[in-house]
């Protein structure tokens, strides 16, 4: 009864009058809300959780900036869920969720499998061609230790969602509650923004250095990711003003020639014994040479043009362009075949195991110091060698370059106003990448061939298919056309490097007793079949009688990524045994070979580039040999064997030069000799013309400029 009586009383008891909350107490609220805390900490995780499988580096000021970042995207998906009512909010929530990890899950695969982060323009356009073709490696990443490993970990913030949804969720939020989220958005975004550009080891990799891999690592996919977005849409270009600073030379700069050439006559240039006289330019010392300019008023059109034309247009002006050398016109006339090599490196080349290899290395042009820089995967080394230019688009750069019809200055464009007959050959699908489209709109008088569409008479079908194959069926038709004009995209070289590699099958028993690794040996092994379709390549054109007047040219299309699934700089086991030194940065990852032989060549002395050289650099160099009309201003990349200045770059802005390497994302410049007293201005000019060359290749993607300032 005494409990019963008392139950009573404090039912009746009037509860005292509790003040409505203010309006900053509501502000507050917003931001201490469950949603806005959980999204926050759901998006960092991910960060972490996706730099620790990747990047694996320590942590500095950068897990700050990152940290910033969550927190203020963290206020979309709340602010979006938050005009619903509650319970289709925390639906939406879990949605969302979801799909948030989405982005981090695709980019570790594709770093899994290529060791690079790709922008979203290289994802979009590569993501038809790997559904289909490369269903497999797809499945096996997905279902790997890793891959399942990373699936549950990024997992875990909607999951967790699930669970303490109801038991946490906060209730509908009034509209002081969401200005304080998007308040608290503002200052956390703001603050990342300000400490990315006030860090100097950060400033220029945000703003004029920006790359998308570069950005992933040191401010988060999700910054990438924005970063990517909004550099995509800039409608204006920004060119330096570089000049020489006055100081440079009283400096001690280490005399590198980029070209050795015969002794004997210091005078003039020592004609190849088996050339053709006409095909050789014999002068004197005292010859003046032409420039590689066409007849564009670049003047008139950075007055009369506009936007991003003109800027173009008077970037061009303050240019010199390149003169021809000794060397021009030196091949004119001869045939040409260029390989893109699937994969390729330096160190596949021995005088032992691939003896045409070496042979085609030795005595025609010797590149010492050359560089394929990685970017936007096959597609992406194709559209350097091709165009001589960086695919800014990454891996839509090729279909909108050429799709525009932007191909005048190819080679296969030259030769075809030569009256070439010329052809574009894969032994992969011929859909790929879109190739059937592409690969047809670049100036070849017979369009191109690939697994699909022609290619599978010759070739059987494999993974990886034989290049052998390719090029033994291939040869028929164009051997008896003079002159013609042949391009390879080669697949032979492609991962996976194991037993169960097709081309490392065939050729197993030449590696097996090598000093390799297994994934090492099947590598080497899967290149023996490039080895072998050239061997027979070069026999043919020597039965024929014209190997003197056929030139070869060769590179890479990448690194072999596909040696450490999963790698970062200083973690790549495999990569470093095969190049003999720890790979830490991107120079060293990325050095490899070229290949620029004529049979005109191999009695001659032998013509050395020993400064650094690039895929960028082909195009106007066999330009110069084959005596085309273009302008070298229109090309970021140099005749080799001209005066100009050799300078290396990538798309990160790390470059080289004959005085040592730049690395961006370290802001640090390391001098090849101890003694060289490099100056802070002479840096600062390189950086200048790095940062230049890149606009320029942005520009020229952005506005079609070549359909602009050249005859179609």
């Amino acid at each position: 009864m005494f409990h019963k009586k008392a139950k009573v009383v404090y039912q009746n008891k009037k509860a005292p009058d509790t003040p409505p909350p203010s309006f900053l107490r509501k502000v507050i609220g917003g931001v201490l809300r469950f949603e806005t805390l959980f999204f926050a900490a759901a998006f960092l995780w991910w960060e972490l959780v996706f730099k620790l499988a990747t990047i694996r580096s320590g942590f500095s000021w950068n897990l700050c900036i990152i940290a910033l970042f969550s927190a203020g995207y963290a206020a979309v998906p709340v602010l979006l869920t938050s005009l619903f009512r509650e319970k289709p909010a925390r639906i939406l929530r879990s949605i969302l969720l979801f799909l948030g990890m989405i982005p981090f899950g695709v980019e570790f695969f594709i770093f899994q499998e290529y060791n690079i982060f790709y922008d979203i323009k290289t994802v979009i356009n590569g993501a038809g061609g790997a559904a289909t073709g490369f269903i497999g490696e797809i499945m096996h990443l997905i279902f790997s230790v890793s891959g399942i490993l990373m699936l549950v970990l990024l997992a875990v913030p909607p999951v967790l969602y699930l669970i303490l949804k109801k038991r946490c969720g906060s209730a509908d939020a009034d509209w002081s509650a969401r200005l304080g989220i998007l308040l608290a958005a503002l200052i956390c975004i703001g603050g990342g923004i300000g400490l990315s550009r006030s860090l100097k080891s950060y400033a220029a990799v945000y703003a004029q250095e920006y790359s998308f891999p570069s950005a992933v690592r040191n401010f988060g996919l999700l910054t990438g990711i924005r970063l990517d977005i909004t550099h995509g849409q800039q409608d204006t270009l920004s060119f330096e003003n570089v000049e020489f600073e006055p100081e440079e030379e009283s400096e001690a700069e280490p005399e590198v020639k980029p070209v050795t050439q015969p002794e004997e006559e210091p005078s003039a240039t020592t004609a190849p014994a088996d050339s053709n006289p006409e095909n050789t330019v014999t002068t004197a010392t005292t010859v003046t040479y032409p420039v590689h300019t066409l007849d564009i008023d670049f003047d008139r059109l950075a007055q009369e043009d506009y936007g991003q034309y003109a800027a173009l247009s008077e970037y061009i002006t303050t240019l010199k362009p390149a003169s021809g050398n000794q060397y021009t016109g030196m091949f004119k006339g001869k045939n040409l075949i260029f390989l893109t090599a699937e994969a390729f490196t330096k160190e596949v080349i021995s005088e032992e195991l691939t003896p045409t290899l070496y042979r085609l290395s030795t005595k025609g042009i010797q590149f010492r110091d050359f560089y394929q820089p990685a970017c936007a995967g096959t597609t992406g080394g194709e559209f350097q060698n091709i165009f001589g230019l960086h695919p800014m688009f990454g891996g839509a750069s090729f279909p909108s370059f050429a799709g525009g019809g932007n191909t005048a200055l190819t080679l296969a464009s030259q030769l075809n106003r030569q009256h070439y007959w010329g052809k574009a050959y894969h032994n992969n699908d011929y859909t790929f990448y879109s190739r059937h489209i592409t690969h047809n709109q670049l100036g070849f008088s017979e369009g191109f061939m690939g697994y699909g569409n022609g290619m599978e008479q010759y070739v059987t079908y494999e993974w990886p298919q034989s290049d052998q194959d390719m090029i033994n069926g291939t040869i028929p038709e164009y051997i008896d056309r003079q002159h013609f004009n042949v391009y390879y995209m080669t697949v032979s070289g492609h991962n996976g490097y194991n037993r169960y590699n097709a081309m490392s099958a065939k050729h197993w028993d030449k590696v097996a007793d090598l000093p390799y690794s297994e994934p090492v040996k099947a590598y080497i092994a899967c290149n023996l079949d490039l080895e072998a379709a050239l061997t027979d390549l070069v026999a043919a054109l020597e039965k024929k009688g014209i190997a003197d007047d056929t030139v070869i040219c060769m590179t890479a299309d990448h690194f072999p990524y596909g040696l450490d699934n999963n790698a970062s700089f200083g973690h790549m086991p495999y990569l470093s045994e095969l190049y003999g030194y720890n790979v830490a940065d991107a120079i060293h990852r990325d050095h490899n070979a070229a290949i620029i032989w004529s049979g005109c060549l191999e009695d001659a002395e032998p013509i050395v580039v020993d400064a650094p050289a690039s895929s960028l650099d082909l195009l106007p160099t066999l330009s110069n040999l084959f005596g085309l009309d273009y302008d070298s201003r229109l090309m970021p990349g140099r005749d080799v064997l001209s005066d100009a200045e050799a300078i290396y770059f990538d798309r990160a802005y790390n470059w080289k030069t004959d005085r040592g390497y730049y690395l961006a994302d370290k802001q640090t410049f390391y001098p090849d000799s101890e003694d060289d007293a490099v100056s802070d201005a002479y840096i600062e000019r390189i950086k200048a013309t790095v940062r230049n060359r890149i606009s320029y290749c942005q520009g020229v993607l952005n506005c079609d400029y070549l359909a602009h300032v050249l005859p179609q």
